[in-house]
C-alpha cells in the first residue's frame, strides 16, 4: 500500500463555499446501505474511471476504489480529451449495488456493471441499447419493476426521458417515452428519480453546467409521471451572483440514517477578473434539506461544516497504487511497475488520442505545491494539465531543466536551465498567487545536488475551464519521454 500522510486540521469550513470532496469530481451520485454512504463521481478520458467514495457522516469521504478498473468495463486510453464517461448514477436494491453511465467514447447505449461488494470485483459493462443520450439513472417501483431515466438525444423524446428495462439481461423492455421537459431552461439534464412517501421526485438541472447551472424538480404520484413543476423552481442556483461557488448543479437527493436528507451537488470555485476562471474542474459539495408542510424540499447549503483540505505523501511501496492515481492515455500495466529498489518505474509508451502515459494527481485546491522526486539520469516530465492543447510541464532532457507550455496551438519552451547535477532532482510546481488577473500563478522549480532554483512563473489562466473549455479540471502528472524513468517519491500539500 501506498504511504499516506494525510493530516486533517481541527478547522472546519463552510459546506456552502468549500467542497466535501476537493477537485474534477463532478455529477455526484449517492446511494446509502445501512450507515454507510456511497459516492461515484464523473472521469471523463482518465482511467481507471468512476471513482467510488465512502463515508458514515457525509463531510468526510475515502475513495476504496474506482469502480471501472478493467478492460471489459472501459479501454484505457481509448477517449479523447472531454471524452469518455459521463454522469454515473449508483443505486443498491436488493443486496446488490448497480452503477450506470454513458461512454460517450463507446458503443452507443447506457454502460452498466454491478457487484455485492462496492469495492469489488464489479461486473464487466453490459451496454443496454437504443438508449441514445447521457446522464441515465435507475429506480424501482413498488413491483419491481426497473426504470432508466435519462437525458435524451433523440428529437421525438427530447429533455428527460424514461424506459423500463430488464437489468439482468441489459435490454430496453419499451421505446423510451418523453417524461418531463423541464422548466424552459436549456439544457434539462441529469436526472435522479427517488420516492418519498406518496411521492415520485424527479430531481433534474437546468441552465446548462456553466454560470447558469440551475437545480430544478417535479413530482408525480407515479413514477412514470406525468409530473408536476415544483411551486419554487429553481430549487438552487447561484446563477448572477457573487457568491464563491459558482454552476451549482447536477444534483442527487439521500435520506440519511435518521430520517433526514441531504442533497450532493457539483460547483466550482472561481477566481480572478473578469470572466473568473475556475481550475480545478466541478467538485462535489454537500447541502441539508428541509421538506415544507405540502412536501417540497428547501436547500439549506450552510448545513454541514467539512474538514479542511489535506495532503499526501506517496513513495510507491506497493503492492499496487493508491485509488488516487489516473492517467488520460493508457492503463498503468502498459507503462508503470514497481522497481524492486524502491519508486515506481515509468516507461514512455506511445500516446493515444495524443495524450501521454501519465501517472497523474487531480489538484485540489486553491493554492498547493506538488514534487517529484527522480533519480537522474532520467527523461522525464512533470506536468499540470487540463487537456493536450493546454499544458505546462518540467522537463528533464541531457541533464538540463527546461519549462515547456503548450496553449492552444502554440507549443514553446519557456525556460531554460542549467545542468543538473547529482543521483537525484526534485521537480516543483506551486499554485501560486496570480501576478496578473488570472486566478493564479504556477510557479516551477529544480531542486538538486546544487541546491534549489526557480525556473519561472506562468499564468494559469491558461490551463482553466474558460481557456481550454471542456468539462475537467487540473491534474499533476509524471512520465517517462524516453527509456524507463524512476520515480521515487511524490508529495501534494495545499498552501491555504
Amino acid at each position: 500500500m501506498s504511504i499516506d500522510q494525510s493530516i486533517i486540521t481541527e478547522r472546519m469550513l463552510s459546506a456552502a463555499e468549500h467542497p466535501v470532496i476537493r477537485g474534477f469530481h463532478p455529477d455526484p451520485s449517492i446511494c446509502r446501505v445501512g450507515d454507510d454512504y456511497y459516492l461515484v463521481n464523473s472521469s471523463f478520458e482518465y482511467s481507471p474511471g468512476v471513482p467510488l467514495w465512502r463515508s458514515s457522516d457525509l463531510v468526510n469521504w475515502t475513495q476504496i476504489g474506482n469502480i471501472l478498473d478493467r478492460a471489459d468495463q472501459f479501454s484505457a486510453g481509448a477517449a479523447g480529451s472531454n471524452g469518455g464517461i459521463y454522469a454515473p448514477t449508483i443505486r443498491h436494491h436488493d443486496g446488490r449495488f448497480w452503477m450506470i453511465t454513458t461512454n460517450v467514447s463507446g458503443e452507443p447505449g447506457q454502460l452498466l456493471v454491478s457487484a455485492t461488494n462496492p469495492q469489488g470485483p464489479w461486473s464487466a459493462a453490459v451496454i443496454i441499447p437504443g438508449l441514445n443520450g447521457i446522464d441515465p439513472d435507475l429506480a424501482w417501483g413498488d413491483d419491481g419493476t426497473c426504470y432508466v431515466t435519462f437525458c435524451s438525444n433523440d428529437p421525438e423524446t427530447s429533455g428527460i426521458a424514461q424506459v423500463r428495462v430488464d437489468l439482468e439481461h441489459g435490454i430496453a423492455l419499451e421505446a423510451p417515452r418523453r417524461l418531463w421537459q423541464g422548466t424552459g431552461l436549456a439544457y434539462p439534464e441529469g436526472p435522479h428519480l427517488f420516492r418519498r412517501g406518496e411521492w415520485w421526485y424527479l430531481l433534474i438541472s437546468e441552465g446548462g453546467t456553466e454560470r447558469g447551472h440551475a437545480i430544478t424538480m417535479a413530482r408525480s404520484r407515479s413514477p412514470q409521471g406525468p409530473f408536476e413543476s415544483a411551486p419554487n423552481n429553481p430549487l438552487f442556483s447561484r446563477r448572477s451572483t457573487t457568491f464563491p461557488t459558482q454552476n451549482t448543479g447536477h444534483a442527487d437527493f439521500i435520506e440519511c440514517a435518521d430520517g433526514s436528507w441531504a442533497m450532493v451537488y457539483l460547483g466550482v470555485r472561481p477566481r480572478g477578473g473578469t470572466p473568473l476562471f475556475h481550475v480545478n474542474g466541478r467538485e462535489t459539495f454537500v447541502a441539508k434539506i428541509e421538506w415544507d408542510r405540502s412536501g417540497w424540499p428547501t436547500i439549506v447549503p450552510d448545513g454541514f461544516a467539512v474538514p479542511a483540505p489535506h495532503g499526501f505523501t506517496d513513495d510507491f511501496t506497493g503492492p499496487g497504487l493508491a485509488p488516487r492515481w489516473i492517467s488520460p492515455g493508457a492503463g498503468f500495466s502498459d507503462f508503470l511497475s514497481f522497481h524492486p529498489e524502491g519508486g515506481v518505474a515509468l516507461r514512455a509508451a506511445a500516446a493515444i488520442n495524443e495524450a501521454p502515459a501519465l501517472l497523474s494527481v487531480r489538484a485540489q485546491d486553491e493554492r498547493w505545491r506538488f514534487t517529484a522526486v527522480l533519480e537522474l539520469p532520467t527523461a522525464a516530465g512533470l506536468r499540470v494539465r487540463m487537456d493536450e492543447r493546454h499544458w505546462y510541464e518540467i522537463r528533464v532532457v541531457d541533464g538540463v531543466a527546461q519549462v515547456q507550455a503548450q496553449i492552444g496551438p502554440v507549443h514553446n519552451v519557456v525556460v531554460d536551465q542549467q545542468q543538473l547535477s547529482g543521483s537525484s532532482v526534485e521537480l516543483m510546481v506551486e499554485a501560486a498567487d496570480p501576478t496578473s488577473n488570472g486566478p493564479d500563478d504556477l510557479s516551477f522549480s529544480v531542486a538538486d545536488a546544487t541546491g534549489t532554483r526557480e525556473l519561472g512563473r506562468l499564468d494559469g489562466r491558461y490551463l482553466s475551464t474558460e481557456v481550454a473549455g471542456g468539462f475537467t479540471g487540473r491534474t499533476i502528472g509524471v512520465h517517462a519521454l524516453d527509456g524507463v524513468a524512476r520515480l521515487l517519491r511524490v508529495s501534494y500539500e495545499p498552501l491555504e
